[in-house]
């Protein structure tokens, strides 16, 4: 199961918290707020995390 973790204004950022996340291995999906079928890179994006992992992110983000 999934939780929003983050709610990211564009594609780019939320693309380069994945990666900061994900490069601690810490599994991350993307999910954009306007629908799968009509999101651009410029619409707002879900960063989700599997729960009960949410204070591993915190921590990964706290080091930055």
């Amino acid at each position: 199961m999934w939780v929003d973790y983050k709610k990211a204004p564009n594609l780019m950022i939320a693309e380069t918290w994945k990666e900061i996340l994900e490069g601690e291995g810490l599994p991350v999906r993307l999910l954009p707020d306007s629908g799968i079928l009509e999101h651009s890179e410029f619409s707002s994006f879900r960063v989700m995390v599997p729960r009960g992992r949410e204070h591993v992110a915190d921590e990964i983000m706290r080091k930055l």
